[in-house]
């Protein structure tokens, strides 16, 4: 279930299923069903408000609130809006719910009851406002069920739209929304729990999602094992341009690049740099660049196939140009930090030479620098980083605790196991290198990008508190290790 579908495709699929043949007030039943159980497996039966609203989501939860009565529960139902104005499927909830229907206001929080929110869906698409925004509001601090999503949470952006809640639970059907894995939506769902209701899984046919959770499931047939008739050079020998005075960030880069499974790597470097890198890691080449060729003359060994510039390489003229000289090359390109700072003012230029062997690692300043001009800035994450990949033609990488990948095709995954403990000097280096290591051994730009990411959260989970980016190459091998565990 790894597929996210946007409030569109959710509101297709729900139209497949009802073309295929089942009932709308059907899907309604199992939706409120759904909800009443994951709130009986986690809570006893005292009392509950339920917060219903003019829409599909209101018929939700007059649904919710009959079963929990019909299970002894306590319950009281209020209604914003009336109950004249319900259509549809909403309407037939509402005529078999046995109780009164109390005018939604924050008094029926009184008494600080369990909160089921079935005011507003995952289709929201303005800011709350008057007594919707009170109500909500007056959940603050309470025990709170969201039906879909939280009230004022957008479901495609993770936006809140004026408020939302802090929703301990929330109950989705079929398939996860953008919305619960972007942030700060993310945080706002609490637990997520996706209910089966009925949809038969081939309407997803008909949608071809595009967007998904960054799982192993997505890449994992494609990962480049070492084959046992295999040798070093055919894993790829990747290349790091290496800078005069950040030297620690080539070297990290290096050293993950190994760890991800390149059979060779070399740090290009300044020759003044050169005992510095020499005197690191000893599986690590380093090459003097004696001359303003020397790179490019470097880069005509076909065996050097993936190159990463821009960790510790320095800002301007000089990063700009060797950069173009891996394009010239032909080679799969990592294009990270300053590689990317200093196409700030030329990026029509970058971009008119990038390809999907191409990857782009920003992070938001730097993906500001370079795209704010050419896509704007007002998004959405996931639609950001789409238009980025689409303008510049290479994958691009936005990183973050909600990192988004995108291919210049379309697809875009958003990664959930990245630690908070992740935020620290060089692991951004790490993880260019990761991706240069898999662009080196045959993955392509996108499948290399995904599988950077997750190899490098689940590393970070591994390590845990007080982790610096020095230790997270040496994590890989275990993670690598229970990756090919899986199968």
């Amino acid at each position: 279930m790894a597929e996210l579908l946007s409030v569109a495709e959710m509101y297709r699929a729900d139209q497949l299923a009802i073309a295929a043949g089942v009932p709308g007030p059907a899907l309604m039943e199992a939706a409120g069903a759904a909800v009443v159980r994951a709130v009986c497996e986690r809570w006893a039966p005292h009392p509950t408000a339920v917060l219903c609203g003019p829409g599909n989501n209101g018929g939700d939860g007059f649904v919710i609130a009959r079963l929990l009565l019909e299970a002894g529960w306590p319950v009281r139902l209020a209604l914003l809006g009336t109950r004249s104005a319900l259509t549809g499927d909403a309407a037939v909830a509402a005529e078999r719910w046995p109780g009164p229907i109390e005018a939604a206001d924050p008094y029926i929080l009184k008494g600080n009851p369990l909160v089921i929110d079935a005011l507003f869906g995952a289709g929201l698409s303005r800011p709350l406002d008057g007594l919707a925004r009170t109500v909500v509001e007056a959940m603050e601090g309470r025990t709170v069920v969201a039906v879909d999503v939280p009230s004022g949470l957008h479901g495609d952006s993770g936006r809140v739209l004026g408020t939302a809640p802090q929703a301990a639970l929330t109950v989705t059907f079929f398939r996860r929304k953008p919305g619960h894995v972007l942030l700060p939506g993310r945080t706002l769902c609490g637990e997520v729990v996706v209910a089966d209701i009925g949809i038969p899984e081939r309407v997803l046919d008909g949608i071809a999602p595009q967007t998904a959770v960054n799982e192993p499931s997505l890449w994992r047939h494609r990962f480049p094992w070492p084959a046992l008739d295999g040798h070093k050079y055919a894993r790829g020998h990747a290349v790091v341009l290496g800078g005069a005075r950040m030297t620690g960030a080539a070297r990290l880069a290096s050293v993950a690049a190994l760890r991800a499974g390149a059979g060779l790597v070399t740090i290009a470097c300044p020759p003044e740099a050169f005992p510095v890198y020499a005197a690191g890691c000893a599986s690590v080449i380093v090459d003097p660049l004696e001359d303003s060729g020397a790179f490019a003359r470097l880069l005509q060994d076909s065996r050097r196939n993936a190159v990463l510039i821009g960790p510790g390489a320095g800002r301007g003229a000089q990063t700009r140009a060797a950069v173009m000289e891996a394009l010239d090359a032909r080679r799969a390109c990592v294009l990270d930090a300053d590689a990317l700072t200093s196409f700030a003012d030329t990026a029509d230029e970058l971009f008119d030479r990038l390809d999907k062997r191409c990857v782009l690692t920003p992070h938001e300043g730097e993906f500001a620098r370079l795209f704010g001009e050419s896509i704007g800035m007002d998004g959405d994450k996931l639609s950001r980083v789409r238009a980025a990949a689409a303008r510049s033609g290479a994958v691009v990488v936005l990183k973050g605790a909600d990192t988004v990948v995108a291919a210049p095709d379309g697809r875009a995954v958003v990664n959930m196991n990245a630690p908070p403990d992740l935020a620290t000097a060089g692991t951004g280096d790490v993880l260019a290198g990761i991706v240069l290591g898999l662009l080196a051994q045959g993955m392509d730009g996108f499948e290399a990008a995904c599988t950077a990411v997750w190899l490098h959260g689940e590393a970070g989970l591994a390590l845990g508190p007080g982790l610096i980016s020095d230790d997270l190459a040496g994590a890989l091998p275990g993670v690598l290790k229970a990756l090919k565990a899986q199968g």
